[in-house]
C-alpha cells in the first residue's frame, strides 16, 4: 500500500539531467542570439528614454496642466480633474515627483506597446476560431504564471535595466487588451454586419467602420485593465533595475522602512486611481456615444 502515499515520479538523476539540459540550452541560445535580440529592442529603449526625459525635464506645473487637460478631454468630469491635480500636488509635496514621473513614463510606454501588439492579435483572434483556441491557453499561462518567473528569461536575454523590466511588465499586462478586443469584435450585432455587407462593404471597411467603433468601449475596458496590471507589476520590475515608485517600496521592504513603503505605495495607488477613473469615464462616454449613434 506504500504506493498510495508515495506519488510515482521521475528519478532524481533523470530530473537533474532534464533541468540541466533545459538550462544549458537556454544559456546557449542567450549567448548566440542575445546581442541580436538586444539590438532589436533598441528603438523601444530610445522611446522609453525619450518619454522619461520629457516627464522629468518639463517643469512640473506644465506636467500637471498637461495631465489635467488630458484627464478633462477623456472624462469631461471636473471631480476627476480636481482629484488628479490634488493627487499630483501631494505627490510632489512629499518628494516623490521624480519617481512618479518615471513610473508614469514606464506605464505610458507599456500601454502604447500593449495596444500596438495586443489589438492586432485580438482582431486576428476574432476572425479565426482556430487561432483563438491556440492563443487563449497562452494568455491563461501569461495571466496565471507568477510575475517573478517572467524576470528570469528576460534578464538572461537582456540583462538588468529598463528594457527587460518593460518587457516583463508588458508580458504580464497585455492579456486583458487581447481578450477584450477579441470579445468586443465578436459581440458586434450580426444584423449590423449583415447591413454593412448589404451596402457592399469590404472586409477591411466592415472592420474599420463597423466592428472597431462598436467594440471600442469593450476595448477601452481592456486598456484600463492593462494599465492596472502594469502598475501592479511596477514593484516587481524594480527588482531588475526599473526606476520609479517601485524601487523605494522594494527598499522599504528590505530595510523595514514603514513610512517610505507607505508613502510610495499610496503614490502608486493615487496614480492607479487617476488612470482608472479617467479611462473608465472615457469608456462610458464612448458607450453613450455609440448608443446615441446606433440607437
Amino acid at each position: 500500500m506504500e504506493w498510495l502515499y508515495n506519488f510515482p515520479s521521475m528519478d532524481i538523476e533523470s530530473l537533474r539531467a532534464l533541468k540541466k539540459g533545459i538550462d544549458s540550452g537556454f544559456r546557449g541560445f542567450t549567448r548566440e542570439y542575445g546581442v541580436y535580440i538586444e539590438n532589436a529592442f533598441e528603438p523601444l529603449k530610445q522611446f522609453l528614454i525619450w518619454s522619461e526625459r520629457f516627464m522629468l525635464d518639463t517643469p512640473w506645473p506644465l506636467i500637471i496642466l498637461l495631465i489635467a487637460v488630458i484627464t478633462w478631454v477623456a472624462s469631461r468630469n471636473k471631480r476627476i480633474v480636481i482629484g488628479t491635480v490634488i493627487t499630483l500636488l501631494l505627490i510632489g509635496y512629499f518628494d516623490m515627483w521624480e519617481d512618479t514621473m518615471q513610473t508614469i513614463s514606464m506605464i505610458f510606454v507599456c500601454t502604447v506597446l500593449s495596444i500596438v501588439v495586443g489589438i492586432p492579435i485580438g482582431i486576428a483572434m476574432s476572425r479565426s476560431d482556430r487561432l483563438q483556441s491556440v492563443v487563449n491557453p497562452i494568455l491563461d499561462v501569461m495571466q496565471t504564471m507568477p510575475s517573478f518567473v517572467y524576470l528570469i528569461p528576460v534578464v538572461m536575454l537582456l540583462g538588468i535595466g529598463k528594457v527587460p523590466g518593460l518587457i516583463a511588465v508588458v508580458i504580464y499586462a497585455i492579456p486583458p487588451i487581447i481578450r477584450l478586443t477579441n470579445l468586443g469584435i465578436r459581440l458586434v450585432d450580426k444584423d449590423v454586419l449583415e447591413a454593412a455587407d448589404a451596402f457592399g462593404s469590404s472586409s477591411w471597411q466592415r472592420l474599420k467602420n463597423v466592428q472597431m467603433p462598436l467594440a471600442l468601449p469593450t476595448m477601452m475596458a481592456g486598456i484600463n485593465q492593462t494599465i492596472m496590471m502594469a502598475l501592479a507589476m511596477v514593484v516587481v520590475a524594480s527588482m531588475i533595475g526599473v526606476r520609479g515608485l517601485g524601487q523605494p517600496v522594494l527598499q522599504a521592504i528590505n530595510n523595514q522602512y514603514f513610512s517610505l513603503g507607505l508613502f510610495n505605495g499610496l503614490a502608486i495607488v493615487g496614480i492607479a486611481i487617476i488612470f482608472d477613473r479617467t479611462s473608465q469615464a472615457y469608456g462610458k462616454r464612448l458607450q453613450k456615444y455609440q448608443e446615441v449613434v446606433h440607437g
